[in-house]
């Protein structure tokens, strides 16, 4: 099988990670960039579609040249055999809607179209959850949302999955579609390799990514828009109608906490923390 994985890098929002300036705004250049922490689970079935039916793993980004490296984080942290960036000033300050429309055509632009296509469930920076779904209807595919766990019979073209229903963790519902698709993961999503053999299957193709990460840039494809023969006015900032109305900025953490030590001969203290606890460990 063909499967891709569309990721995307983002700030690294842990506390002490994040700078800003005088003005609360975050500071991008000062902020280290990560992968997005959602577009791992998409990662984790794609290699659980790998294992179970073999194929092809490549993971996909739009962004500066730097962001190879957020390539080499998902190679070496989860797994992929290829990556592929499309990198190109012209796509600079795309909203979601031109972001999927390079995405697409990325896509397109592959030896074989994939079969499966993985995308996360949204950034932690934009948190809208469009690309995804927007790359979907590019590719004019059907799309399963809010995945938890999935299984593909390729044999029959037809993918089976349990997804959430409006993301409530109570309600799960069984869903199919037909290949080729699009396969939205929730961070919900758990793989499972329950046959020993895809275990050991497993632990090959770990092993095998983290020495393949060593050298990623031998499995590194880049494309610019006039490879991908993309009209400047469709991408990047002029390609999208997304108008921005106003933005809040993150709040920053406190740079002082307040803490009460507790030892464990403070009979008093220990009965309070044990009162102030008791609540959460029946799960309230």
């Amino acid at each position: 099988m063909e499967i891709a994985v569309l990721t995307k890098g983002v700030p690294d929002f842990r506390e002490g990670q994040v700078s800003f300036d005088e003005d609360g705004h975050l500071e991008r250049g000062k902020t280290p960039t990560v992968m997005n922490p959602n577009d791992k689970f998409a990662l984790r079935a794609a290699l659980q579609t790998k294992v179970r039916h073999g194929g092809n793993v490549t993971l996909c980004s739009m962004g500066p040249p730097g962001y190879d490296n957020i390539l080499e984080e998902g190679m070496r942290d989860v797994y992929a055999d290829d990556l592929v960036l499309v990198s190109d000033r012209e796509f600079a300050a795309a909203d979601t809607w031109a972001t999927a429309i390079t995405l697409t055509t990325a896509m397109e632009h592959m030896d074989r179209e994939p079969d499966v296509v993985f995308a996360g469930f949204k950034t932690a920076d934009g948190e809208t959850g469009h690309t995804g779904p927007q790359t979907c209807w590019g590719l004019d595919r059907p799309i399963l949302t809010h995945v938890i766990s999935l299984d593909i019979e390729p044999e029959n073209d037809v993918v089976r999955a349990k997804r959430l229903v409006e993301g409530d963790v109570d309600e799960i519902e069984t869903v199919e579609a037909p290949l080729p698709c699009v396969v939205v993961t929730d961070p919900e999503f758990e793989p499972t390799y329950r046959r020993a053999a895809h275990r050991l299957e497993l632990k090959d193709l770990r092993e095998q990514t983290k020495e393949r990460a060593e050298n990623y840039e031998d499995h590194l494809t880049m494309w610019n828009h006039e490879e991908l023969n993309l009209d400047p006015d469709f991408v990047g900032l002029d390609g999208s109608p997304t108008i921005v109305s106003s933005v809040d900025p993150i709040p920053k953490a406190p740079s002082e906490r307040e803490a009460t030590m507790v030892t464990p001969d403070d009979e008093e203290g220990m009965e309070q923390v044990l009162e102030e606890m008791t609540p959460f460990a029946g799960g309230d």
